[in-house]
């Protein structure tokens, strides 16, 4: 927790002009008592009403005083807690944008969500707390005994005696409590993640009636909730009570022994009810305290959780020397005896790829599920980096390059459709904010999106809902295609981004793009075999592992396993007239 202290450096002066104001408050507090035991030792044992009335006017003034010192420091707390909050929400989503997938997967996008929401909300809690009852609780405790000592110190050691149980009693509490308010924290991503999947998932859900099914699989991560919630809840409400016992059976004893000392003229009575108040304001001093050690309970444990964000290191990072245009006349794409894992020490995802794609080429990427193919792509670039060997874009390594330079050159349209809320025209300039209506129309006619576009109400001003909900999976697909097109890349990569589009489109988008961007390097990742036979190199994989590469022709002569593929989606006959040339 102490590693996020640097965001209220900022607000460093809040920090320091809260706490004074709130022990100017606590001094006001501490003088409360010596003045009611003015007014019962003269005023009312000399039935003087004037001067009761005159100390109780004091009262009042020092109620006002107080309020207006606490007034100030609850505004200078909100200020320092909400504005260190949106620093540290800021950093945080700064850092996961730095992450690359590898890490992202590893965290979860629900996890990091809950991070970013409530586990930094629960962190504005405790430093507004922090500002205006940290300082102000122990400093109540320590006034109130000082005070005792200085109105009588043989019953002042009831206070000492009192304070170390009470702490006793606070550690026993947050040492069993952390280990509860942890796990309500990982229970909670956990309903992130199975919220997400359902609102995500609603059409499957409905589709095999399984509402009931999510409804219970949320009740049962609910109630796992509860019952840890239980638990740490039933041990901390022991720390209110067993205070409170401690702190009345000390209120008890200053009466007892006041008493006596009363009757012997040691003390007076009001001096009596002066040390009853301070035990009272040690007791909800302590309450404070009690409700603060589970705020920063609940903090520490988000606090871990920001910090094991902030403290992962990306695995894809920059390097000093960085490569703005590689070598134009070298091959586009180039693996070198690539190897590649997910995670370190596990087995290999892809195993001794080597290939070359030149400039202008399309090269056909096709296996079963699981074989590698978006992984592969996504060494292009620089999503993850190799275990072993090299990825060289234009005959430099892409770790040469600056990321924003590298990625500039690639475009990456995935098989899930991503749209963003807002116009077709502003999705259309993700890849850069000068490109012109002539080049979205232009990138729309490739990607067989133009027709529906132009008969849309608004044309490009068309408002898209949030995830393109107003929009079928086709049409999606075409003006992702279109974007990543519209932004001119040196290098396309289709992963698989045509599956929602019927044969005829598919195959006229094929056609569109071999010829309007004769220069641009395209990969095509397709389980179809119809999509990637006309290809300049089609590369089979297996299990991560590549089993063939060639043409169409060259791979039914050489290949088993392409061959076992094309079975699946042509006839026999129409793969022996392919193999022997025939129309």
């Amino acid at each position: 927790m102490l590693k996020l202290v640097k965001y209220l450096k900022k607000y460093r002066k809040n920090v320091i002009l809260g706490p004074i104001f709130k022990l100017t408050e606590a001094v006001f507090e501490l003088i409360v008592p010596l003045v009611m035991a003015k007014i019962i030792d003269i005023g009312i044992a000399n039935k003087d009403s004037g001067y009761i009335w005159k100390m109780g006017g004091v009262l009042v003034l020092l109620g006002v005083c107080g309020l207006g010192f606490a007034l100030i420091c609850q505004y200078v707390a909100s200020v320092a807690s909400q504005g260190c909050g949106t620093e540290l929400r800021r950093e945080l989503y700064h850092h996961i944008n730095t992450l690359s997938h590898k890490e992202v997967d590893e965290f979860g996008t629900p996890s990091l969500i809950t991070r970013l929401t409530s586990d930094i909300n629960q962190l504005q809690v405790a430093v507004a707390m922090l500002i205006r009852l940290v300082v102000r609780a122990p400093f109540l405790v320590i006034g109130s005994t000082i005070m005792a000592f200085m109105i009588d110190v043989k019953l002042a050691l009831i206070f000492v005696l009192v304070i170390p149980l009470v702490a006793i009693v606070m550690w026993l509490v947050t040492t069993r409590t952390i280990p509860f308010f942890k796990s309500i924290q990982k229970k909670l991503d956990k309903t992130s993640l199975i919220t997400r999947e359902n609102l995500v998932g609603a059409r499957a859900v409905r589709a095999f009636s399984k509402q009931q099914h999510e409804i219970e699989r949320f009740r049962d991560n609910a109630e796992d909730i509860e019952k840890a919630a239980v638990r740490a809840g039933k041990i901390s409400a022991l720390l209110s009570p067993v205070n409170a016992i401690i702190l009345n059976l000390a209120i008890v004893a200053i009466i007892w022994f006041g008493g006596f000392s009363v009757n012997v003229g040691d003390l007076t009575q009001g001096q009596v009810i002066a040390l009853v108040n301070y035990m009272n304001q040690i007791l909800l001093a302590l309450v404070v305290v009690a409700n603060l050690v589970v705020i920063f309970t609940k903090s520490a444990a988000c606090a871990a959780r920001v910090n094991e964000v902030l403290d992962t290191k990306p695995s894809v990072t920059e390097t000093d020397s960085t490569e703005e245009n590689g070598d134009s006349s070298a091959p586009a794409v180039k693996f070198d005896k690539v190897y590649f894992s997910y995670h370190d020490n596990s087995e290999y995802a892809l195993e001794d790829i080597s290939f070359i794609a030149e400039k202008g080429q399309t090269i056909g990427i096709i296996g079963g599920t699981g074989s590698g193919k978006s992984t592969l792509i996504n060494l292009i670039p620089r999503f993850y980096d190799t275990s072993k060997g090299s990825v060289s874009v234009y005959g430099t390594d892409v770790r040469n390059y600056s990321l924003g330079n590298l990625r500039t050159k690639i475009a990456v349209v995935p098989q899930k459709a991503v749209l963003f809320s807002g116009t077709i025209r502003e999705n259309m300039k993700w890849g850069g904010d000068n490109i012109t209506d002539e080049q979205i129309w232009r990138a729309l006619k490739i990607s067989q999106a133009y027709e529906f576009v132009e008969k849309l109400e608004n044309g490009l001003d068309y408002k898209i809902l949030q995830g393109g909900k107003n929009l079928s999976g086709g049409q999606k697909q075409r003006l992702t295609i279109a974007r990543a097109i519209a932004a001119d890349p040196e290098i396309l990569i289709l992963d698989d981004s045509a599956s929602a589009l019927d044969f005829a489109t598919d195959a006229k988008l094929r056609t569109a793009i071999k010829e309007n961007c004769s220069d641009m390097t395209v990969f095509i990742i397709s389980q179809r075999a119809n999509t990637v036979k006309n290809a300049d190199q089609i590369i089979v994989l297996d299990d991560g592992k590549m089993v063939g590469i060639g043409t169409h022709k060259e791979l039914l002569q050489s290949c088993t396993d392409y061959c076992q593929i094309c079975l699946t989606q042509f006839s026999a006959e129409e793969l022996e007239k392919e193999i022997n040339g025939d129309e």
